[in-house]
């Protein structure tokens, strides 16, 4: 069962970056889904570091806020900033850095896990950039997806929309270009850019596009 906390956490607009501040000298994460497609959010304070690792696994990383180096072996360095995405490299040493602070999302990608062939593991890229807009279309792009977990990008022609329907499972979704409206239980609400929402399994929720509007939908199914 559900706690109240939990609950709470459903059915409204809020921002990954405004809330969860960073600490001065520390980095902070926050598990907000477990399994093995695990989500948890980082805040690290200026001149903080993560330092490198291997991971047996990919790990997508969404900059909510700030700016972040990602550095391994041989002088691999990638520079992201608020808007940026990246998958890392697998059983080679990935570590994060940052000089001015920064919040990001890391969503954790098993190796059989299914790829869209456009993303490149260790190159960075903008969701906003992955779809274009259509007249009149919704057009949409699964970025990675398996049986329990899929992240997906659309975006809508001013008008366009979807329906009511229940969510299959937990979904957070990023706004990244443009105005929308989310639709939940009933009740409205207006999203932009920088902002999130999240819904419940279960949950009665549509999208209307009030101008042209780019979201990505992370789903879980565990």
């Amino acid at each position: 069962m559900e706690s109240i906390e939990q609950k709470s956490l459903y059915g409204r607009k809020f921002s990954i970056a405004k809330e969860n501040p960073s600490i001065p000298g520390c980095t902070i994460s926050k598990e907000i889904h477990g399994g093995e497609n695990y989500i948890t959010v980082f805040s690290l304070a200026k001149n903080t570091d993560i330092s490198a690792e291997i991971y047996p696994y990919y790990k997508m990383i969404v900059v909510a806020a700030g700016s972040l180096e990602m550095y391994g072996n041989d002088g691999f360095t990638r520079k992201l900033e608020t808007g940026d995405c990246i998958v890392t490299l697998t059983d080679t040493p990935m570590g994060m850095r940052t000089s001015e602070g920064t919040v990001y999302t890391e969503v954790s990608v098993r190796k059989d896990d299914t790829m869209n062939e456009l993303i490149k593991a260790g190159e960075v890229f903008r969701l906003a950039e992955l779809v274009p807009y259509a007249e009149g279309k919704i057009v949409n792009m699964d970025v990675v997806h398996n049986d329990k977990m899929k992240f997906v990008v659309m975006a809508f022609d001013e008008g366009t929309g979807l329906s009511e329907h229940a969510a299959p499972g937990e979904a957070i979704i990023f706004a990244l270009d443009g105005e929308g409206v989310i639709g939940y239980e009933g009740e409205e609400h207006p999203i932009q850019v920088g902002e999130n929402f999240r819904f419940a399994k279960g949950g009665l929720h549509s999208v209307k596009a009030t101008k042209k509007f780019k979201m990505a939908l992370l789903l879980t199914l565990e």
